[in-house]
């Protein structure tokens, strides 16, 4: 596509799309700052702890962590590979399948997480949930919606 065949944005999706972008980043690195601060966890050490300790027994296969989270199958494996070198995972056999393996949270993960947790979630109220109304609430959780949906249909 030329340059000329463009959709450009007008002002008004400009404004929007922008100021998404900085509050996504600006969030993020508030979010980073307290949780090393904290926790000593990145926040990707915190999104795969969280998304371990959502599944029944702790684990998950790396495709269904990396579908979660929305990562590249290298950037989970790098990621996987520090947090078992600190302790926090370590792999297993798949229970359902003799040749896979399993991802799975360690007691010190599972300690780790239960002590980031509060931090982290007063944070996220600080720098985000409490400046919104629950209108503003609503209407980006639609919005939300919205573009995951046309994401997962595309």
């Amino acid at each position: 596509m030329s340059p000329r065949d463009a959709n450009w944005l007008d002002e008004r999706e400009q404004r929007a799309w922008r100021g998404f972008l900085r509050m996504s980043a600006a969030v993020d690195q508030a979010l980073a700052r307290q949780m090393l601060a904290n926790s000593r966890l990145s926040l990707a050490d915190y999104a795969v702890l969280v998304c371990l300790s959502e599944s029944a027994d702790g684990a998950r296969r790396s495709f269904e962590i990396a579908e979660l989270l929305q990562w590249e199958a290298s950037r989970l494996s790098h990621q996987l590979r520090r947090m078992a070198g600190r302790g926090l995972v370590e792999a297993r056999g798949c229970p359902t399948d003799g040749r896979g393996r399993v991802t799975a949270i360690t007691d010190a993960g599972r300690a780790a997480l239960v002590s980031a947790a509060p931090c982290h979630v007063a944070e996220v109220r600080r720098v985000f949930i409490d400046r919104l109304d629950t209108a503003q609430l609503d209407a980006l959780a639609a919005i939300a919606d919205s573009v995951l949906d046309a994401e997962s249909d595309g």
